[in-house]
């Protein structure tokens, strides 16, 4: 009895949190930068908030890796296509970071149909002492500029600008999915269902289509582009998944149109698991090269795999992700959550990846030791400093006190973006409206 009430607490609380949440403030996109200094999110409502690191401080030495908000703008607005009678939602749905030139920072946004690249600059400064010019910046008259001043640069409270420097619309006819900059840090490539372009960062006007599988009468289509990524090293190279579980390497130098892949990544199906849901669950929602460039990391409903770019027979590990939830596809069929498209992401080092489940919980996989933990994003187990306690889902049988039991699973609570420090053992997790940001202290210097 009282493990029974426990459980009707957390669900209880839950419900309570849920119903304070609005459709555009829920996180739609988590991208860390190149250095994890910075970290963005997009949301529903079209905004991108940026989080950036404390730097240590001598009074607190445990205050690094805290992320407070840098800055905050409005990314995409809601659009009408008065062609196709067709609304374009604001909604973000990838955000990517790219290398960092100079001083100033710089991030590709995409909705369904629009991708914006967007300077992020820091001023400290401001001019002072203006002939031609007031202090509030309107012109004099003339007449009574009796002499020449030499402008100076007084200093101000911090202030982060950020601009819009080009807009690339107009290159997709179907929704975009995915956006990947190439390591040449000149060209980066959108994918939607059907097509994939290659952009120039500089080029706004024109793109180039490097994969196209629309056939030629649409009652033919039997598979559509659900994500892609560019090699980390290798310009040439770039990867796209399939809704049928597929995944193509692609190399540029062999054609202009990649419509012939270099290599096919494809798992034999299991004649005896064959059901109804079959297609569904394989069909890929995320695919991540490894840092190293030597492994692909793919996400279809139940599982998370990592594939060998030299062996294109079958996976080289195969992690069950929730297959408790096997005998539940039909209800998940039935209230759309088996379409749910979960990321997954690689630590630093390849050795660890993550990825996200229902009920605010999150996987990870220790590719050495083959040890697996889930751990819960909520805001009754995630106080400030607090540790986070593994969770287990059990499967009828005996249950121990801290076992969720599957039935009672939250499906509106789910995790489907998560990201990943390049170097450090800090994560990043969207649950709905809220960013949890999660520490390994075990594993690090700091607390």
């Amino acid at each position: 009895m009282g493990e029974d009430t426990d459980t009707r607490k957390i669900n209880h609380s839950f419900l309570r949190d849920h119903s304070y949440v609005t459709e555009a403030d829920i996180i739609s996109t988590v991208e860390f930068n190149h250095t994890g200094e910075l970290l963005a999110t997009g949301d529903k409502g079209g905004r991108v908030v940026i989080f950036q690191r404390e730097p240590e401080s001598k009074n607190a030495p445990h205050s690094q890796g805290e992320y407070d908000v840098y800055s905050t703008f409005q990314s995409h607005e809601p659009e009408f296509d008065y062609l196709k009678s067709l609304e374009i939602e604001e909604k973000i749905n990838k955000i990517k970071w790219l290398p960092q030139q100079n001083a100033a920072h710089s991030l590709l946004s995409t909705n369904d149909k629009t991708i914006k690249l967007w300077k992020i600059t820091e001023r400290d400064k401001r001019p002072e002492g203006y002939n031609l010019k007031d202090e509030e910046g309107k012109l004099k008259d003339l007449s009574t500029v009796t002499s020449l001043q030499v402008p100076v640069l007084k200093p101000m409270d911090l202030m982060v600008e950020v601009s819009p420097r080009r807009i690339f619309a107009n290159g997709h006819t179907y929704h975009i999915n995915s956006i990947s900059v190439n390591s040449d840090c000149e060209t980066y490539m959108s994918a939607d269902d059907l097509r994939i372009n290659l952009w120039h960062l500089a080029v706004t006007d024109r793109s180039f289509n490097i994969v196209d599988i629309k056939p030629a009468n649409m009652e033919d289509l039997t598979e559509v582009i659900t994500a892609s990524e560019f090699h980390p090293h290798h310009c040439n190279l770039f990867v796209y998944s399939s809704s049928k579980g597929s995944l193509r390497l692609c190399d540029m130098r062999a054609a202009a149109l990649c419509d012939k892949h270099s290599k096919l990544f494809e798992e034999p199906e299991d004649p005896s698991n064959r059901s109804f849901f079959s297609e569904i669950i394989s069909s890929v929602s995320d695919v991540k090269f490894s840092h190293s460039g030597r492994y692909m990391l793919t996400r279809d409903y139940l599982t998370v795999k990592v594939w060998d770019l030299n062996m294109e027979a079958r996976p080289i590990e195969t992690y069950q992700v929730h297959d408790y939830l096997r005998s539940k596809l039909c209800s998940l069929y039935e209230n759309d959550c088996i379409f749910d498209k979960f990321e997954c992401a690689w630590n630093g080092s390849d050795s660890v990846i993550m990825t996200g489940a229902y009920n605010n919980f999150f996987r990870m996989f220790d590719r050495n030791t083959k040890r697996d933990v889930t751990l819960e994003a909520s805001r009754e187990s995630s106080k400030p400093r607090a540790v986070l306690k593994p969770r287990r889902v059990c499967v009828g049988g005996k249950r121990r006190r801290d076992d969720i039991s599957v039935d009672s699973l939250d499906f509106t609570k789910k995790i489907l973006h998560t990201a990943w420090h390049p170097a450090e053992n800090i994560i990043a997790i969207a649950a709905t409206n809220n960013l949890y940001i999660f520490q390994d202290k075990v594993n690090s210097d700091m607390r």
